[in-house]
């Protein structure tokens, strides 16, 4: 990545942290008036005041996207935990709490995710919320992928006209590019000047820009920084696209020294009915429509209905 490039990651983030003041200051609004309501100390059907700390493995997009700049403090002042957020690919996300590095993990990578529950290095799984991938590329799109009439087609002409710039860091986003080329017949090592960059989504979007390339990503993180690419969207809406995210407490029972209450805190307060509404309500007012989708209490099944 280049010293322009990663300044301009490091300029977004300020700004998104000065943006989500805003946010969080209704969050924190929400949790009050749901504090009153109760008539205790604690926000109704919302975690104690447990205190301890906690590691949070978590997928970059919820980091660059801003979103755990408004969630993490509004949850560390409920319940008094110190969270420590380690933003990796969710793979790496994922290889933590299989070495039970975590307390938590939050991410996109169903698949991987259930390889792990079933290894029983996860247990409570929660949805949480749901956004989408989606394609961008140069606004002229020398591929002509705005044409296709599927996702599969949009990957072969993608394939047939080179370009494309992937994560590369066994990441869902990854996971879910990989399985895009598979969908379309495709072996992503003949695609002509594919190449990797082993970052994050906010990285891999401005190297991207930078070739002029296409790439796959979360539709939160390009809106967050699209005021600086000079990429649009060429493809989205497609049922493979949905990029689902579950939370999980990493098994105290397999992994000893895992901090579970307050893992489990965690996860209650991402599905609590006020940490929702935020949720919900992120990105609107900066970007016209919601950055994700709230999720708690739904089943996979019913998303993208």
């Amino acid at each position: 990545m280049s010293n322009e490039g990663a300044r301009r990651v490091v300029r977004w983030r300020s700004r998104a942290r000065l943006a989500a003041r805003g946010v969080l200051g209704a969050a924190f609004a929400l949790a009050l008036i749901a504090a009153g309501c109760g008539g205790g100390g604690e926000a109704a059907g919302g975690p104690a005041k447990i205190g301890g700390s906690m590691i949070l493995a978590t997928t970059t997009s919820t980091q660059d996207s801003g979103l755990l700049d408004v969630l993490v403090p509004l949850f560390e002042t409920q319940t008094g935990v110190q969270a420590k957020v380690i933003a990796v690919g969710s793979g790496a996300a994922l290889e933590m709490a299989r070495k039970g590095d975590a307390d938590a993990v939050l991410s996109h990578s169903p698949a991987a995710e259930q390889e792990l529950v079933e290894r029983g290095d996860l247990v409570e799984g929660r949805l949480v919320m749901h956004n989408d991938f989606v394609l961008v590329g140069p606004k002229d799109d020398p591929a002509r992928v705005r044409g296709a009439g599927s996702i599969e087609e949009a990957m072969r002409r993608i394939a047939a006209s080179g370009g494309f710039v992937s994560r590369g860091d066994n990441s869902g986003t990854h996971a879910t590019e990989l399985a895009l080329w598979k969908a379309a017949g495709i072996d992503p090592a003949g695609v002509p000047r594919r190449e990797e960059t082993g970052q994050g989504m906010g990285a891999t979007l401005n190297i991207a820009d930078q070739r002029r390339a296409y790439t796959l990503t979360d539709r939160a993180t390009y809106l967050a920084l699209r005021d600086r690419l000079s990429l649009a969207v060429v493809f989205e809406g497609a049922a493979p696209l949905l990029n689902i995210y579950h939370v999980y407490v990493v098994n105290p029972g397999k992994h000893r020294g895992v901090n579970a209450a307050q893992a489990r805190a965690w996860a209650e307060f991402l599905v609590a009915p006020e940490t929702q509404r935020v949720i919900g309500e992120f990105g609107k007012d900066r970007f016209g429509e919601p950055l994700f989708v709230p999720d708690a209490g739904k089943s996979v099944e019913d998303l993208g209905r």
